[in-house]
C-alpha cells in the first residue's frame, strides 16, 4: 500500500492503538440506516441474557443517581428506568450524535435524582441484533431506539406505545421537523417514536482533494466513468483503489450506497410507491438497473478495495485516514470520526466531500444523497400500566430528542437534530466543518434511506443478496425477485 507521510504515520499509529483498545472491549461484533450513527461497543454485564452490555455515564456502576430538579417539571415516579442505546464513551469522542446523546442523558439523569437510570449500551451492529432478540421475547427495555423498518410490525404486535398525542402536545412540537417522523408511523399515520440523533447524510464521498488534483481532477469526478479513467494515475501514485468501502455487516451496501444510487435510477416517486404499496416493485426495470450498476462497479472495476465484503466501514475509513485510499464512502458518523482523527494533519486540510458519481444511464437527481434520522426513541407498551413510570419515560424521550440535544450538536458540531435550530453560526467553525454542513444541508438533494422503511424481514434478505451479488454469486434479477418475494410476504 501507499507509503505514509510522517504526519499520517503518527495519526495511523494513534488510530491503531485506539482501534486495539476498542477491539479489546468488544465481546461481539452497525445500520444504518444510517444511520446508523455509532460503531463502537462498551461492555459490562447486565441481568438480562439478551442484552450484552450496560454502561452508566460518569460511573463504573450499572446505574447512577445525582441531585437536581426535574428536566421538564416535577416527576412523581421514583424507581428504576432503563434505556438501551448505542452511544458508548469511546465513540462520543469523535461523533456528534453520540456525544450529544450522552450529554443530554447525563443532564436528564442529574435532574432526576429519585430515578435510577440504567443505560444498556452496545455497538450499533450488536444493538440491532439484541433489540430484535428482545422484541421477539416481548422483553424490550422501558425506553430504547427503534428503526423505522421495525415500527409497523412491532406496533401490530403491541410492543411499542402509540406516541401520537404525546408528540403533538409536546412543548417542543412547534420546533419539530415533521418529515423526520415519517419512517416511524404506521399505515394509519400513528407515530411510535421521537426521531433521535443527528440528521445527517448516510452517503458521502470523503476524498483527498490533493490526490485527485494530482490525478487531473480539481474536484471529485461527477461520473463513474471519470472515476474509472482516474484509476491508472492513482495507481501510479501508489494507491491500490480509488475508493475505500466496507460491507462485512451487510447494511453498508444498502444504507450508504444503494439507497442513493437507486434514487438516481428510480426517482423518489418509485420508493414512495413501495412504501405506500402503490404498485411499484423491486423487479421494476429501473431498480434492476440500479442493482446492475452496483454489481458492475464493485465486481467488474478496480474502483473499490477488493476486500470490501470482508471489512467493516470502520476498517475502510482507516484506509482513508492512513493515506492508503484517496477516497472513502460512508455516513455522517464516519465523517465525525475522520475529522477527530485527522485534525492537525495535512490530510485534514485537503479532505473534501462529494456526492456519489452519476451512472451513465441514470436520469434522476445527480446531487442526491440520503439523509434523515434513522432511529427514534420508542417506549415499551407495557409502561401504560404504570402512569407515573410512563410519564418519566416520556419526559426522558422528549428531553433527549429536544432543543437541548439539537442546540448542543448544532453549536459544537454544526449538525441537525429533530428540533429546528434557526441560528447556527457557521463562522466559528473551520472549513472542514463548514464544508460538511453545506454538503449535508445546503448543496444536495435529500432522498430516503431504504432501510428506514418497509420491514426488517425484507432488508435482511436484500442485504444478504447484495453481498452475494457484488461477489458475482447472484444476478441483479435474482436479487430483485428475492426482494419482491420478501416484500409481498412481509409488508
Amino acid at each position: 500500500r501507499k507509503r505514509l507521510s510522517k504526519k499520517q504515520e503518527g495519526v495511523f499509529m494513534k488510530k491503531k492503538v485506539i482501534s486495539t483498545l476498542l477491539c479489546a472491549s468488544m465481546l461481539a461484533s452497525m445500520v444504518a440506516g444510517c444511520g446508523s450513527s455509532s460503531d463502537s461497543s462498551t461492555t459490562a454485564s447486565t441481568g438480562n441474557d439478551a442484552a450484552a452490555s450496560t454502561e452508566s455515564m460518569g460511573s463504573s456502576t450499572d446505574s447512577t443517581e445525582s441531585a437536581g430538579g426535574s428536566s421538564s417539571g416535577s416527576l412523581a415516579y421514583t424507581g428504576d428506568l432503563e434505556i438501551m442505546h448505542f452511544s458508548p464513551e469511546e465513540e462520543s469522542q469523535g461523533n456528534g450524535g453520540s456525544d450529544g446523546m450522552r450529554t443530554v442523558l447525563q443532564q436528564w439523569d442529574d435532574a432526576n435524582p429519585d430515578i435510577t437510570l440504567t443505560q444498556t449500551v452496545l455497538a450499533n451492529t450488536d444493538y440491532k441484533t439484541q433489540i430484535q432478540t428482545l422484541a421477539n421475547a416481548d422483553d424490550l427495555p422501558d425506553v430504547f431506539l427503534i428503526q423505522g423498518m421495525n415500527v409497523k410490525a412491532w406496533a401490530d404486535q403491541g410492543l411499542i406505545l402509540d406516541l401520537t398525542d404525546t408528540i403533538n402536545s409536546s412543548p417542543y412540537a412547534a420546533d419539530y421537523k415533521q418529515d423526520y417522523f415519517t419512517p416511524f408511523k404506521d399505515a394509519d399515520g400513528k407515530i411510535y417514536g421521537f426521531p433521535v440523533l443527528t440528521g445527517g447524510t448516510c452517503t458521502v464521498v470523503v476524498y483527498d482533494s490533493a490526490a485527485w488534483e494530482a490525478a487531473g481532477y480539481d474536484k471529485f469526478p461527477e461520473t463513474w466513468d471519470d472515476v474509472e479513467a482516474a484509476i491508472p494515475k492513482l495507481q501510479d501514485a501508489g494507491y491500490q483503489e480509488a475508493i475505500a468501502f466496507g460491507n462485512n455487516a451487510q447494511w453498508q451496501m444498502n444504507s450508504c450506497f444503494l439507497s442513493t444510487l437507486g434514487d438516481r435510477y428510480t426517482g423518489k416517486d418509485w420508493f414512495q410507491s413501495m412504501i405506500n404499496k402503490g404498485g411499484a416493485s423491486f423487479e421494476d426495470p429501473e431498480f434492476v438497473a440500479a442493482l446492475t450498476e452496483t454489481q458492475r462497479l464493485f465486481k467488474d472495476t478496480d474502483i473499490f478495495n477488493k476486500d470490501f465484503n470482508a471489512i467493516s466501514n470502520e476498517d475502510a475509513r482507516e484506509y482513508y485516514i492512513s493515506g492508503d485510499a484517496p477516497a472513502f464512502i460512508g455516513g455522517n458518523w464516519d465523517v465525525s470520526y475522520i475529522q477527530a482523527s485527522l485534525e492537525g494533519t495535512d490530510l485534514y486540510d485537503t479532505t473534501k466531500f462529494a456526492v456519489l458519481p452519476q451512472p451513465a444511464d441514470a436520469t434522476y437527481d445527480a446531487d442526491s444523497q440520503n439523509i434523515g434520522l434513522g432511529y427514534a426513541v420508542a417506549i415499551n407498551a407495557k409502561l401504560k400500566d404504570d402512569p407515573d413510570k410512563l410519564a418519566a419515560a416520556i419526559d426522558l424521550a422528549e428531553y433527549i430528542t429536544g432543543p437541548e440535544f439539537a442546540s448542543f450538536v448544532a453549536d459544537k458540531y454544526a449538525l441537525g437534530g429533530l428540533t429546528t435550530v434557526s441560528d447556527v453560526d457557521l463562522s466559528k467553525f473551520d472549513q472542514f466543518t463548514q464544508d460538511f454542513y453545506n454538503y449535508s444541508y445546503v448543496d444536495t438533494t435529500p432522498c430516503e434511506i431504504y432501510d428506514s422503511y418497509l420491514s426488517s424481514d425484507i432488508w435482511s434478505v436484500v442485504n444478504t443478496d447484495l453481498q452475494d451479488m457484488v461477489n458475482g454469486d447472484k444476478t441483479p434479477e435474482e436479487v430483485a425477485a428475492d426482494a419482491q418475494a420478501a416484500y409481498e410476504a412481509n409488508y
